[in-house]
């Protein structure tokens, strides 16, 4: 077997099942998925390629199967994409730090953001999972949240990985 073959998913994978998720009863395609991901046409057919092969996606690459999304963000994402908090730097909030956790979990915690010279806030920084994260959470206010707490799962505490994946789990399923 020719293991170069093998389709292995890659960080924007989620956040282009993320989408489709978000999109699931909507009309949608390739080229409207690239503009709202800042991702190429080819890199989300090559991305839905890689989901159905994981079977995180079926009916033809329209429906999510929402309980191994939701496995593979609680058992998986912490140990596939982990993250490591960085240097202090101005960004925009991520995991803990932004809604909808932010208000759950009041003093004590660090701060965290992904990188952004046109952040509002200063924390440890968080590499999004693709660049193109950032410009497309401008756009879209509930794929914003749903990073955010799957950024919660990548480096928060038991705490906050507990809420993230409780909040997530009634988002998903």
């Amino acid at each position: 077997m020719n293991h170069k073959a093998i389709p292995m998913l890659r960080p924007q994978d989620l956040v282009v099942l993320l989408k489709v998720l978000m999109e699931e009863g909507k009309s949608w395609n390739q080229i409207s998925l690239a503009h709202s991901l800042f991702i190429s046409q080819s890199e989300i057919s090559a991305s839905l390629k890689r989901l159905a092969y994981a079977r995180l996606l079926h009916q033809k690459g329209k429906e999510v199967s929402k309980q191994a999304f939701v496995d593979l963000i609680q058992y998986g994402v912490p140990y596939i994409f982990p993250q490591q908090p960085g240097a202090e730097v101005r960004g925009i909030p991520t995991a803990h730090s932004a809604e909808p956790l932010s208000h759950l979990i009041v003093g004590g915690s660090d701060v965290y953001v992904w990188p952004y010279a046109k952040g509002r806030l200063r924390g440890q920084s968080i590499l999004p999972l693709y660049p193109g994260v950032i410009q497309a959470v401008h756009l879209d206010s509930t794929l914003y949240e749903y990073l955010a707490l799957m950024d919660a799962v990548r480096v928060g505490r038991a705490r906050e990985r507990n809420l993230a994946l409780e909040i997530l789990h009634q988002r998903i399923c």
